[in-house]
């Protein structure tokens, strides 16, 4: 973390977190946004979800990309921690593991702002009760 030294770089840091902020505030109007939600249960954590949790805010702030990322308990995929849910507008939501800060930035780049998957999607393993 950068060392604050004047008025200015307090201000700056202040509109950061403001920035990083309303991202995860946005939940009100998410029918078209894209919705990220990592994984933040204790194995989640452990691996390491809180440092590709704020790698993915700040790819999708530098990037202007409207996205919710927000934090979600267990989704039962321990064994694949760090895990990230993608929710598109209007598409199945998506659930990726083992990513590191460097595959979050990937993900980010290629997945939500490219539309390319990435390796490390696990599969659905389940079926709604609205399909039966």
């Amino acid at each position: 973390m950068e060392k604050i030294k004047s008025l200015s770089d307090l201000k700056k840091k202040r509109e950061e977190l403001q920035s990083n902020l309303k991202l995860r505030e946005q939940g009100e109007n998410i029918e078209n946004a894209i919705v990220v939600k990592v994984a933040m249960a204790t194995c989640g954590i452990a691996s390491g979800a809180k440092q590709v949790m704020e790698v993915i805010i700040n790819e999708c702030n530098k990037r202007n990309i409207p996205a919710v990322v927000t934090q979600t308990g267990c989704m039962g995929y321990c064994y694949a921690e760090p895990t990230v849910e993608v929710t598109k507008p209007g598409e199945a939501p998506i659930v990726f593991g083992y990513i590191t800060p460097l595959k979050a930035e990937e993900l980010v780049t290629k997945y939500i702002a490219g539309n390319e998957l990435l390796d490390g999607i696990i599969p659905v393993n389940y079926e709604k009760i609205d399909n039966k």
